[in-house]
């Protein structure tokens, strides 16, 4: 025979690190993150535009897409530095299959690479100084005609 007042008790303490959920938890969600919608030019000249979440905190960075079941065709995540410098990415507990663009301080993507949800035994460093970081979909930069060289163009991403 099943005692319910022990066992609802139970429930309690197994749910309660949900209930009281530290303030990272909430970097788990899309709608955590700032917004900006930013415009890159193709290889052919067409404007191509993408709604962008913005990382450009420690926590934000940390996270990242991390947790995310499902990101949207025309949304990314756009990741800001301090500084230029080479950056390295994994796939750590992120489960979208992602394609991601290091460009340089002036906006430049200088690289791309196609990135496998969940391998943590893969990372994906910048061949050279990057301070941006832009994480999509995997397959979306090439579908867009994007490649390094291409130049992003950001409103309302950086600064005020």
């Amino acid at each position: 025979m099943v005692n319910f007042k022990n066992t609802a008790l139970l429930l309690f303490f197994i749910a309660a690190p949900c209930v009281f959920a530290s303030p990272d938890e909430g970097l788990k969600r899309l709608d955590a993150y700032p917004t900006c919608r930013i415009t890159i030019i193709n290889s052919v000249g067409k404007k191509v535009f993408l709604k962008a979440y913005v990382a450009d905190t420690d926590d934000r960075r940390h996270y990242g897409l991390m947790f995310i079941n499902r990101l949207p065709e025309d949304e990314g995540m756009l990741f800001v530095f301090t500084s230029e410098s080479k950056q390295n990415f994994w796939m750590k507990n992120t489960f979208i299959p992602l394609s991601i663009a290091y460009a340089a301080k002036n906006f430049t993507i200088n690289e791309i690479h196609d990135m496998r949800p969940l391998d943590i035994s893969a990372t994906y460093p910048s061949r050279k100084p990057a301070m941006y970081a832009l994480e999509v979909n995997r397959g979306w930069f090439d579908k867009n005609k994007i490649k390094p060289g291409c130049i992003i163009t950001q409103y309302g991403c950086l600064g005020k």
